[in-house]
């Protein structure tokens, strides 16, 4: 396991070109999104340079589409924003609530953009806040990238998905056998 970077607020927006040559991670409380060049031959991370910063709001999940844009999550914003190859917010979405928290493209054609918000801290007005939005967009996503590790955990330490117990609704984890 190798350490690429050290001192981040909070890791989020991780996400790949669709010719897997560009990787984008943001710190959310930096509200910086940096690019990395990505040799796939190597398997290494080259050049970092900032891709965008946001003076307000944090920055959440972002996705790429097929066109290499870059679809952003705004928490407490109100938003998302959509940010071209070379850095610049090219299309903002307005949204009716202030916390969004991650959005993906789906759909059979991959131009619906999906979008989840967050009921905490939302204001007591934003009935629609922890919803679910369906948006039609002009740009087709990519399909999902896979990552695979050389890294194994021993048989006794594999975890099964968490999964929420109703009446609780907190998470239960359990133990796979060997």
């Amino acid at each position: 396991m190798t350490i690429h970077r050290r001192g981040i607020g909070i890791s989020n927006t991780l996400a790949w070109s669709p010719d897997r040559r560009r990787f984008y991670f943001g710190d959310t409380l930096a509200n910086i999104i940096w690019m990395y060049d990505y040799d796939p031959g190597q398997g290494r991370f080259q050049t970092k340079r900032r891709f965008l910063r946001i003076s307000s709001a944090a920055c959440r999940m972002a996705l790429p589409s097929m066109r290499r844009l870059l679809w952003n999550c705004r928490y407490h914003g109100g938003c998302v924003v959509r940010v071209s190859p070379d850095g610049k917010i090219d299309h903002v979405v307005e949204m009716p609530v202030k916390n969004i928290t991650t959005c993906t493209l789906g759909g059979s054609d991959l131009r619906t953009l999906y979008v989840t918000t967050a009921s905490a801290q939302a204001a007591s007005g934003q009935r629609l806040a922890g919803g679910l939005f369906a948006i039609q967009c002009g740009s087709a996503g990519s399909l999902r990238t896979s990552f695979a590790s050389s890294v194994r955990k021993s048989p006794s330490s594999r975890t099964a998905p968490a999964k929420f117990s109703p009446s609780s609704r907190q998470p239960m984890v359990s133990r796979r056998n060997g």
